[in-house]
């Protein structure tokens, strides 16, 4: 009966293991995918203000205390500058 629950604990810990490697496999592909230039364009963000996601392209970029944010919009982006100072 041990032997099955060690064996059992043992699978779940490979499965585990393997999954992790998988990932790590596929984001590696991804870093170099957005390394090109290409893909980078195209990548989604999340405006911090209203939570909509939009293409990087397309985005309001602004720096903001030494950081660059990307917005929907120019008011989002005011909106954002306003929540900060106070």
């Amino acid at each position: 009966m041990y032997r099955l629950i060690l064996i059992a604990v043992l699978l779940v810990i490979l499965y585990y293991l393997l999954r992790r490697a998988i990932r790590k496999i596929g984001q590696g592909d991804a870093l170099e995918n957005s390394e090109d230039g290409g893909a980078s364009g195209k990548q989604m963000i999340q405006d911090p203000v209203c939570r909509v996601f939009i293409a990087r392209e397309n985005a309001v970029r602004e720096q903001i205390g030494g950081q660059t944010y990307f917005f929907c919009s120019r008011g989002c982006a005011t909106a954002f500058e306003k929540q900060l100072s106070g």
